[in-house]
């Protein structure tokens, strides 16, 4: 399989922005800002992105590009054959196929609720009609199969396109178009009662409401947040130009990762001020009570088809990256072609997808350590595979390429020499004990 190349830094900027920027900026982001008492966990959760977030990637980064491999083979290239050191690849090679799994069914929630909005169905209801909506498509699996399908289809048809038609081609389309939507959405929310409040809470720092649960979910998100652990800037890195400025691209990657997922928090916080509900509403705010508010609204109808369009286009551009990861793999190992590849890989996580679509109604008592297969996936991969990816990948590239690595990722820089000192000490260990942190705060 000949391999693909980005066309330059701003296809892969825009490619592995839309990897990191997905569900968890615009979903995940603010109900823990909310719940975390907003601007004192916001400036902890920034400080976090530059200790340990901005590291990984980069280190993600250096493997794929240096290796120009998949990202198991990509360590033994580094290193040498069947080196203990493959083992991050194949825990993200894991970590994608069940994430992907779950995470196209999620999708398709997405893609339900933009539905709804587009036909109306959410003007002129009551408040427990409008909540309801989530509820009642758990309990309908042919609706949760129908866009769990179109989802996956969708995600299929960039993939197989390679990297220049399908990649490239599809994120120049999401992203700028994810970025005016947002932008639509910031601009509306500013006439509202609200926004003021908003921006207070989000960029005026409380200390007093920041608690240790606070700080820790500020060190996991900034590791989840772009991407890590799954193999995708690794794989992304691997059709980067040798010649391309590794630091600047992390530094861009994360810096749009980070506003969007600030510019959408003031977006969802605006609304949420306008109508004095409490800030910290949990996972239930993008697909209950969001819902609910723009019913209410002036404009609320192209508020609503706006925002669940936002998300979608954020779901999609993060699934197009993990199903990348396999198929690269399986293209790479199996020596297959692309295409052939790509619909193997698909339909054998679509159908591990129905575990999914069937926990949250005929599979609903049927438990594994308690927990669903929806729940089980989610916690396998988040407590355990992703940290675990992240912190091998750290150590590696700090302990075992060492100096010489961090030399070449700062090389078109002019930083003194204790910056690469800091970076290369915060691969070898400020970044491996946040993420065993992490994994402990999982844990337990």
């Amino acid at each position: 399989m000949s391999r693909g190349q980005w066309s330059g830094q701003l296809a892969f900027i825009l490619a592995a922005a839309g990897s990191a920027v997905g569900l968890g900026n615009i979903w995940k982001f603010p109900y823990i800002t909310g719940v975390n008492g907003g601007g004192a966990f916001v400036l902890i959760y920034l400080a976090c992105i530059l200790v340990v977030g901005i590291p990984i990637f980069l280190a993600e980064l250096y493997v794929g590009q240096t290796s120009q491999k998949n990202a198991v083979s990509a360590f033994e290239a580094l290193h040498k054959e069947k080196t203990f050191w493959r083992l991050p690849g194949w825990f993200g090679l894991v970590s994608a196929v069940l994430i992907l799994s779950f995470y196209s069914v999620v999708g398709g929630w997405v893609f339900d609720f933009e539905f709804r909005s587009v036909i109306g169905e959410f003007s002129n209801q009551d408040e427990t009609f409008i909540s309801n909506r989530l509820g009642t498509l758990f309990s309908s699996p042919l609706r949760q199969l129908f866009w769990h399908t179109l989802f996956s289809l969708l995600t299929l048809g960039i993939v197989v396109g390679g990297v220049k038609k399908g990649l490239e081609k599809w994120n120049k389309i999401l992203m700028p178009a994810l970025l005016v939507l947002l932008a639509i959405l910031f601009v509306r929310v500013m006439l509202l009662p609200g926004f003021s409040k908003s921006l207070s809470f989000l960029f005026s720092p409380d200390t007093s409401k920041l608690t240790v649960d606070g700080l820790l979910e500020a060190i996991g998100h900034s590791f989840f947040t772009l991407s890590l652990g799954m193999g995708a800037i690794l794989t992304y890195g691997s059709y980067l130009s040798k010649k391309e400025n590794l630091w600047k691209t992390a530094i861009t990657v994360a810096a749009l990762d980070t506003a969007i997922a600030l510019f959408a928090g003031v977006v969802i916080f605006s609304v949420v001020f306008t109508y004095n509900l409490e800030a910290g509403a949990g996972p239930g705010l993008i697909f209950s009570t969001l819902p609910v508010l723009f019913s209410k609204m002036p404009g609320g109808y192209f508020l609503s088809v706006a925002f669940f369009l936002l998300i979608s286009f954020a779901a999609l551009t993060s699934a197009v990256s993990i199903l990348e990861v396999v198929v690269t793999y399986f293209a790479e190992h199996r020596r297959v072609s692309r295409t052939k590849a790509t619909v193997i890989c698909s339909f054998s996580i679509y159908i591990l997808g129905l575990l999914t679509v069937f926990s949250t109604n005929h599979l609903a008592e049927f438990k594994i350590w308690g927990l669903t297969f929806f729940d089980l996936f989610d916690k396998l991969t988040s407590n355990y595979l992703l940290p675990l990816g992240g912190l091998f990948t750290s150590l590696f590239v700090g302990w075992i390429l060492g100096e010489k690595a961090v030399q070449k990722i700062l090389s078109s820089t002019n930083f003194p020499q204790w910056f690469h000192n800091g970076l290369l000490w915060s691969l070898r260990l400020f970044a491996p004990l946040a993420v065993v942190i992490i994994l402990l705060q999982k844990a337990m």
